[in-house]
């Protein structure tokens, strides 16, 4: 996938020391080569994961002829529909040198300008500059799966693919206000934001431009309420179809690929289309990985433990090269894995065992594959979790996983003072930051039915808030490996196509995920298609929390902690009095977590708090 940094400044001349910093934060996602480009007033640098073109696509790429618009590009990402670009294009006269989609990318600009961006099917975050307007291009793919920063200076702009990319840069500081925090002890990602104050996002599906007047945000995709006309058997067959499609075109690889097999339905379907595409297209059998024993001691509960049965049945049943890798709860306290998953990350996470399993498992994926297809966004697509089906969960008045599990993340009244939790109004930020979100689609207004229209205001916050997180949580600890994550059911087709069926159709037969299961039913072994959904396997351990606890009880005693400040007097004294029991009551594991993380990281990040 790549990492890319830039720096525009109209008004002073680049520090080329600088640039290269920047551009060596990126070095975990691209270790294969990296690259700098130079011009009046700009510097773009990149570092590859070579995936595609493994000799000709080196960046950043520039286009210099005097007859055609001259840019350069720093480019991360698939285009999957590369191919067929490039046809064209060189029916229009382009003339290419490699066989890279990063040149196909940057024929496309010169061809098209910005409207390139409607044409690109794939995962990708990528700059610009057009030489010739003396503007940059900043522009991120319609779901939001790959990421893109930036923040604006006074006289132009930072931006990388990541915010250490940004923080690398002398002249911004790690700052974080309220309403940075705000975001931090949230559950919903809010597009755009960025935590870091003076950082932001390319929200998905939208470009920024930036130029000496300025710099402007606009979107050339969004969601949008419309009629589904399909009859229930042509809708089955057409999710089938453009599954199909959707795999095909991201098996596109010139270096190992893998599918990530949980044994789940998601999953399961995406190696079983995989592995049918190996088989037409001669290539032989798909590799799949999936995690042996997460926690061989039994804490991680019995639906944990029973993925591998499952992974093992659905590989058979397809014939994929199948691996089991070693997978232990115990090491996912160690400090140096949960230090490096804050750096990869670059921001304190609720969730510090998943992201940490994640890690550990990417970085053993990487020993024999580059590329690996994964199953997010299919519950956000096809009606996969309980919050997305339950009526009373579903028709509540805020984001439902939220109504749903807010017990699962209890503890900001503990931890934090009446003071500051007074300024942050965190009830009220929930409530704008679902207004807002619901507002953007205004469902009521073209769906007569409300209970209807409300299944449509789900689905819409499913797919650009809570599965947000999912595809950060992912680039992050994937890319911190230097391995390459692609999600099909994030594609664009399949999530426009998907998105307005209603829900009744979506849950044709009473269960989760209707139109999928029927779909794949023939390609996958009865247990695996009936198998009922189960969550993301995470620790039940009661030492697992214990150790939080302690560490924070620990963190708590000493008082020169950076977020001493921040803690409420009166946990201060009880954990003088009490130790680590004093947070045993009312300390969800999200909320030990996250205060940890959020210590960690103002350390870390030396980053000033300006609440």
């Amino acid at each position: 996938m790549c990492g890319t940094v830039g720096w525009v400044d109209f008004a002073r001349p680049l520090d080329h020391g600088t640039a290269l910093a920047m551009t060596a934060t990126m070095a975990r996602r691209g270790p294969d080569a990296a690259g700098l480009w130079t011009s009046d007033h700009v510097a773009l640098g990149h570092r590859r994961l070579s995936v595609i073109d493994l000799e000709g696509g080196c960046q950043p790429m520039a286009a210099e002829s005097p007859s055609a618009v001259r840019a350069a590009l720093t480019y991360s990402g698939e285009t999957y529909n590369f191919q067929e670009l490039r046809t064209q294009l060189s029916g229009l006269g382009h003339r290419f040198t490699t066989r890279s989609d990063t040149e196909v990318v940057l024929r496309a600009y010169q061809q098209w300008g910005a409207g390139l961006a409607t044409r690109l099917e794939g995962i990708f975050a990528f700059a610009v500059w057009d030489l010739d307007r003396q503007e940059l291009l900043l522009v991120r793919d319609r779901m939001g799966v790959k990421p893109l920063y930036y923040a604006e200076t006074a006289s132009g702009v930072l931006f990388g693919s990541e915010p250490k990319a940004v923080l690398a840069h002398p002249g911004f500081s790690p700052v974080l206000d309220v309403d940075g925090l705000r975001d931090i002890l949230s559950v919903a990602k809010v597009p755009g934001h960025a935590v870091f104050r003076g950082l932001r996002e390319v929200p998905p599906g939208g470009m920024v431009r930036v130029g000496r007047s300025g710099l402007t945000e606009e979107r050339y995709w969004r969601l949008r309420v419309a009629e589904h006309t399909d009859s229930l058997d042509r809708t089955i067959s057409t999710v089938r179809e453009l599954m199909e499609r959707t795999v095909q075109e991201q098996m596109v690889s010139d270096v190992p690929l893998c599918t990530l097999l949980s044994g789940g339905l998601d999953s399961s379907s995406l190696t079983a289309l995989a592995a049918q595409a190996s088989q037409t297209a001669g290539t032989g059998r798909i590799r799949s990985c999936s995690v042996s024993d997460p926690d061989p001691d039994g804490s991680a509960g019995a639906a944990a433990n029973q993925d591998h049965v499952y992974a093992r049945l659905l590989a058979e049943h397809v014939g994929s090269d199948h691996s089991e890798l070693p997978l232990k709860a115990p090491d996912l306290l160690d400090p140096a894995l949960r230090a490096s998953v804050l750096q990869a990350y670059d921001l304190p996470i609720a969730k510090g065992d998943e992201h940490a399993s994640l890690h550990l498992l990417f970085s053993i994926v990487r020993r024999h594959s580059t590329v690996a297809l994964s199953g997010e966004c299919g519950d956000e697509v096809f009606g996969g979790y309980r919050w997305q089906r339950e009526r009373d969960t579903v028709l509540s008045s805020t984001f439902p996983w939220v109504h749903e599990g807010r017990a699962n993340y209890q503890g900001n009244e503990v931890v934090f003072s009446p003071d500051l939790l007074a300024k942050l109004d965190l009830a009220a930020y929930e409530r704008d930051c679902h207004s807002t979100a619901v507002a953007e689609i205004d469902a009521r207004a073209d769906i007569a039915d409300p209970v209807e229209a409300r299944y449509r205001e789900v689905t819409y916050l499913a797919l650009t808030r809570h599965a947000q997180i999912l595809f950060d949580r992912k680039d992050r600890m994937s890319m911190a490996c230097g391995l390459e994550v692609r999600v099909p059911f994030a594609d664009h087709r399949l999530v426009e196509y998907t998105f307005n069926i209603p829900w009744a159709m979506k849950s044709f037969d009473g269960r989760e995920k209707s139109l999928l299961r029927a779909a794949m039913r023939d390609l996958l072994p009865e247990a695996v298609a009936q198998r009922v959904k189960t969550p993301y396997p995470s620790i039940r351990a009661e030492a697992y929390d214990r150790t939080l606890r302690e560490r924070l009880a620990e963190l708590i005693r000493t008082g020169d902690a950076p977020l001493d400040p921040l803690i409420a007097p009166g946990l201060k004294s009880a954990v003088r009095r009490e130790g680590a029991a004093a947070l045993k009551q009312g300390m969800s594991r999200a909320a030990l977590e996250t205060t940890l993380q959020l210590d960690a990281w103002l350390r870390a990040y030396d980053v000033q708090l300006v609440l």
